[in-house]
């Protein structure tokens, strides 16, 4: 039985997409005893990963490769091994199209894939974010075509009439195997709240599947919650980064109406975050990045028009924050012009492109629509980022990190601090740069120089 093999750590467990996300996740279920066998589309990433060397910052070398040498985790592309799987998490990305749609079609190519090998006493988990709906409206048909809602809301004690002649469809959820949806809830670089200490949503196509879900995720994370129904926790998810998005643009909103009226709006917000109530501090920046924040509040926006409702909040969040790199552009603009210089043929060094602090992760980074900005307006651009060794822009031109010297700094005419990376020295910056656009408020402890300075 499953539930026996999950709670003593016999099942063997299985990762679908080996991103910051899969990776993660893979390691956790090892870490419990499970043996785990990830699977992923890029044949790059899998012989990497058999060398033991994770892509992911938040798992070392030394801890992957230890579990890749014994052989309690093992990768592949071939998806036959889906066969021999108790347990399968998928963790694929789902992007937006380019007019901010949904795409689906990574979690519908692995979904096709699971239900070749569907066999009974499987478990499924999607974890890939995504609109509420998406696991019994997309995944569950694949799975089960004759897929009948009454049958699976009646008892499940007595076995259902077999609704279709063919017996490789015969499988029903909640009966001979299980599904569910548990959103992702990992943060790269934090260092506080991991996967084992950070509570875990999950939702199942019936009580059972969220049963057999719950006791699976018992073994490796302290505190899961339950609830309802997949859609349940798939809204969760997006409500947890629409609330960010919705906050980042107001603050973003903020920073613009205090640059018309000459007030420090960081000031402002450490002055208001002294209420103990009532009040959680956010702030601005040249505009949102990551895997989840710039997506998931258009996934609610498209799916609100499904239903005959226009986000308008959601959407104007999401259209302040996408105008915040043509901000950090007229600010380099004014910056230049102070010093009687065009913006065309002067050289801009760009420090950190990183989509945050002290990470390597450059998924939907504002930074790089900074860059094509300047680069459109006929800037020469060179950045640094401690983390990141090179960047490809646009037609596939490429850019290296530079080391930070005294000569190249004193060679730029505007240096932009577009991630506010620890590592980097900011006395140094102000000692040597000409001016500097600060728009993390990076520079807020220096001593010397800040008439060189202009914030966001």
């Amino acid at each position: 039985m499953l539930l026996k093999k999950i709670e003593s750590c016999t099942a063997h467990a299985g990762v679908i997409g080996l991103g910051y996300v899969g990776v993660s996740l893979m390691v956790a279920i090892a870490g419990a005893g499970f043996r785990v066998t990830g699977i992923d589309i890029n044949p790059e990433k899998i012989e990497r990963l058999k060398r033991g060397i994770s892509d992911v910052p938040d798992v070392p070398d030394t801890i992957l490769g230890p579990l890749i040498a014994s052989g309690q985790i093992q990768v592949t592309t071939d998806y036959r091994v889906l066969s021999e799987l108790d347990t399968i998490n998928i963790c694929v990305p789902t992007p937006l199209n380019e007019n901010k749609t949904p795409n689906m079609q990574f979690i519908t190519a692995a979904v096709e894939q699971i239900a070749q090998y569907l066999h009974s006493e499987q478990l499924i988990i999607l974890e890939s974010t995504t609109y509420p709906g998406t696991t019994e409206e997309i995944v569950l048909p694949m799975l089960q075509p004759n897929f009948n809602k009454k049958i699976v809301e009646a008892d499940c004690s007595t076995t259902p009439p077999n609704l279709s002649s063919d017996p490789t469809k015969s499988l029903q959820v909640g009966l001979d195997f299980y599904l569910a949806f548990s959103p992702e809830r990992i943060e790269p670089g934090n260092s506080t709240y991991l996967m084992t200490n950070t509570p875990k949503i999950v939702g199942g196509v019936t009580s059972k599947c969220t049963q057999v879900a719950k006791t699976f995720y018992e073994q490796f994370i302290n505190k899961i919650y339950t609830v309802t129904s997949p859609r349940i926790a798939e809204m969760a998810k997006l409500l947890e980064n629409t609330f960010r998005s919705v906050n980042i643009g107001l603050i973003n909103e903020v920073a613009l109406i205090c640059d018309r009226m000459d007030l420090d709006v960081w000031e402002i917000i450490d002055a208001a975050a002294t209420k103990p109530f009532g009040f959680m501090p956010f702030y601005p920046g040249p505009g949102l990045g990551g895997h989840c924040i710039p997506i998931d509040p258009h996934y609610l926006s498209w799916q609100a028009r499904n239903y005959d409702y226009h986000a308008r909040f959601i959407e104007l969040a999401s259209e302040i924050n996408s105008s915040m790199p043509e901000y950090v552009l007229d600010k380099v603009i004014h910056a230049l012009n102070l010093h009687r210089k065009p913006i065309n043929g002067s050289n801009v060094l760009i420090l950190g492109v990183a989509y945050k602090k002290d990470i390597g992760d450059t998924r939907e980074s504002p930074a790089f629509e900074v860059i094509r900005l300047l680069l459109d307006k006929g800037a020469h651009i060179l950045y640094h980022d401690p983390h990141v060794s090179n960047i490809i822009l646009g037609e596939g031109e490429t850019f290296h990190s530079q080391t930070l010297t005294s000569a190249l700094i004193e060679n730029v005419d505007c240096v932009v601090i577009l991630t506010d990376h620890s590592t980097i020295d900011y006395d140094f910056i102000l000692k040597h740069a000409a001016i500097v656009v600060d728009t993390r408020n990076a520079t807020r402890s220096v001593q010397n120089g800040s008439n060189k300075i202009i914030k966001i």
